[in-house]
C-alpha cells in the first residue's frame, strides 16, 4: 500500500456554549444549508448546527476564492439567559519548515502560554510519534472537540475560583505571561500562546517556499498560535503551524435575544 500520509487540515472549530444556569453544548453535528458560487470564480458553503433545545443556532459560512479562505460564524441567541462562547477557530497550515517561517506584525502583543489544542485533523501520519515524540508531536489526538472545550471551560472556571497564592507551583506550564518584543518572529523553536491585543491582522511568511499569507480576524479579541518547532524527526516532511481566532482567556458574551458574529480571514497576496 501507498505509505505515503493522507494530508489533511484546513479549518477546524472547538466550540463550546455555556448558559447562565451551567447547561453546556458544543456543536458536533452539522446540516447543509445551501452553496452558492462556481468553482472558476467564488464558492460560498453555509453550514447550521443547533442545540437540542433550540435556542442557540450557529451558522458556519466558509468563502473560497482561489487567493482568499474566510471562515465566518453567526451566533443567535434566542434563549432568555446570556450566553458565554469558549473556543475559537483554528487553521492548520502546511509550511515548508519551521525553521523558515516568520510571523510579522506581533511586536508589542502580550500572551499567555498554553498547552496545544487537540484536533481530529491531522497533518503527520495518525500513528506517527506515539511512542517516540514526545511534546507537540502528539498535538493531534482522537479526543474530540467538544470534550476538550468542556475541558478548558472546567479549567477556567477553576482557575477563576483559585485565589492568588504563593505556593502556586512554578513549573506550570500554562498561563506564563510575556510581551512579544519580535516584530519578525522566527517558529523554530516549540510554542503555543494565546496572544491579547493583538493586530486584527498580521502576515506569516515562508521563507522556504518564498510565500506569505495574511491572517485577519474579526469578533475574536484573541489570537492562537502553535507550532511544533523544529525538533521532530517529521518537521521536514510533515511541518506545519497553527494559527486561530479564540476566547480562552476570556468568553464571548452573546446576551438574549442577541447575535455575534466573527471569523478568520486567509488571503494569499502572492496570488494575484
Amino acid at each position: 500500500e501507498d505509505e505515503e500520509a493522507i494530508i489533511q487540515g484546513g479549518i477546524s472549530l472547538a466550540l463550546s456554549f455555556e448558559s447562565d444556569d451551567q447547561d453546556s453544548w458544543s456543536p458536533s453535528t452539522w446540516s447543509l444549508h445551501q452553496v452558492r458560487g462556481s468553482p472558476a470564480d467564488t464558492i460560498q458553503i453555509e453550514m447550521i448546527s443547533n442545540d437540542p433545545g433550540g435556542k442557540i443556532r450557529l451558522k458556519h459560512i466558509v468563502t473560497l476564492e482561489e487567493d482568499f479562505l474566510s471562515s465566518e460564524l453567526v451566533v443567535s441567541n434566542s434563549s432568555s439567559t446570556s450566553l458565554k462562547l469558549l473556543g475559537g477557530v483554528i487553521s492548520h497550515l502546511t509550511v515548508s519548515s519551521p525553521d523558515a517561517i516568520y510571523v510579522l506584525g506581533l511586536e508589542g502583543s502580550s500572551f499567555f502560554t498554553r498547552k496545544p489544542i487537540l484536533s481530529e485533523f491531522v497533518i503527520t501520519p495518525p500513528d506517527f510519534g506515539l511512542k517516540d515524540q514526545p511534546g507537540y508531536g502528539q498535538v493531534y489526538g482522537k479526543m474530540s472537540l467538544g470534550a476538550l472545550m468542556s475541558t478548558l471551560g472546567a479549567r477556567k472556571q477553576s482557575n477563576a475560583d483559585e485565589t492568588e497564592s504563593s505556593n502556586s507551583s512554578a513549573s506550570e506550564e500554562d498561563d506564563i505571561e510575556g510581551e512579544e518584543d519580535d516584530g519578525y518572529k522566527q517558529l523554530t523553536d516549540e510554542m503555543c500562546r494565546i496572544y491579547t491585543y493583538a493586530p486584527r491582522a498580521f502576515t506569516v511568511m515562508d521563507r522556504g517556499r518564498r510565500n506569505s499569507l495574511s491572517v485577519g480576524r474579526s469578533g475574536y479579541e484573541e489570537l492562537y498560535m502553535m507550532s511544533p518547532g523544529s525538533n521532530h524527526e517529521f518537521y521536514s516532511k510533515y511541518a506545519y503551524i497553527c494559527v486561530g481566532q479564540s476566547a480562552m482567556l476570556k468568553p464571548i458574551i452573546v446576551g438574549p435575544g442577541d447575535e455575534w458574529r466573527g471569523g478568520m480571514f486567509l488571503h494569499n497576496p502572492n496570488l494575484e
